[in-house]
């Protein structure tokens, strides 16, 4: 039983909850998850069960989508609704649709954000939220992430808050955006409302409750293949696939790829994910999937 799952994290559980309730319903010890989302957050977790679960990290490379709730006027020091309040103002007047459009389009590109001390983030080998539980003081580097787009979705004046819906990459954190948003227009701000609506090439639209993987069982699983789409393709000569599932490179130079982690394909069979070697200029396995 291998393959993946769309599963709607439902707010309320952690994502590893969710994974406990998946190997009780498909009776499978091995099960994983790309991309930790927070317990109050809901939305696209991606599973994978079986053989299927060497592949998490490459889905964890795929670009993401969020809609989320800001509201000014405090900020916490976990970045959500979630923490103690750190930071609160009462009277002050909510910047103007324009002045708010303006500051979410300098946020678009290539930045630099903080990763919130409350997450999973690992500092030597441990993480931070945990680190925090155990009374130690947590200094987490700021790092580089893209923000693809950002859209204003609704303004709602009177309630002090805005919806907006963020295409970025892997690593960003839209607890820290948003609290980045808010010191950028001169106020505290937290995210009061989070949902991701995809990841890589799974959507919302197609996520199975987990009342719903119940009721479906093994046949919910995904061919693994289809959602790997973010990585560059490479399609192998016949003759050489038994040598790449041997672990030997391809040996072949016809093809240089944009980037270094491809999906391997001969003759439209998926064989596993290949390496770009570029000192010795081919692909070898990385992770090479049993027939």
């Amino acid at each position: 039983m291998d393959g993946f799952l769309n599963i709607l994290k439902p707010p309320g559980m952690s994502s590893h909850d969710v994974i406990g309730a998946v190997r009780k319903v498909l009776h499978m010890k091995r099960v994983g998850h790309a991309g930790t989302l927070d317990p109050a957050a809901a939305g696209v977790l991606p599973i994978a069960v079986g053989q299927a679960a060497r592949l998490i990290e490459y889905l964890e490379l795929a670009d993401k989508m969020y809609r989320a709730e800001l509201t000014f006027g405090f900020a916490t020091d976990s970045g959500d609704d979630t923490g103690e309040i750190i930071n609160e103002v009462k009277d002050f007047a909510m910047p103007a649709r324009e002045a708010i459009g303006e500051v979410l389009r300098s946020f678009t590109g290539r930045i630099r954000q903080v990763p919130p001390a409350h997450s999973a983030i690992k500092i030597n080998g441990r993480r931070a939220c945990d680190l925090l539980r155990a009374g130690r003081d947590v200094e987490i580097p700021a790092r580089e992430v893209t923000v693809h787009a950002i859209g204003l979705l609704a303004y709602e004046p009177e309630k002090r808050r805005v919806l907006i819906d963020v295409s970025c990459s892997k690593g960003t954190y839209i607890r820290s955006l948003c609290t980045d948003i808010g010191a950028a227009l001169g106020l505290p701000a937290t995210m009061t409302f989070l949902v991701r609506s995809r990841v890589g090439d799974f959507s919302l639209a197609d996520t199975l409750t987990l009342e719903e993987l119940a009721a479906k069982g093994e046949s919910a699983l995904l061919e693994p293949a289809a959602y790997l789409n973010h990585l560059e393709r490479y399609d192998l000569a016949p003759e050489r696939e038994k040598a790449f599932r041997n672990g030997l490179g391809t040996g072949e130079r016809r093809h240089v790829p944009e980037t270094d982690t491809l999906r391997v394909y001969s003759a439209g069979q998926f064989l596993g994910i290949g390496r770009y070697d570029r000192k010795r200029q081919e692909i070898v396995p990385a992770k090479v999937m049993s027939r």
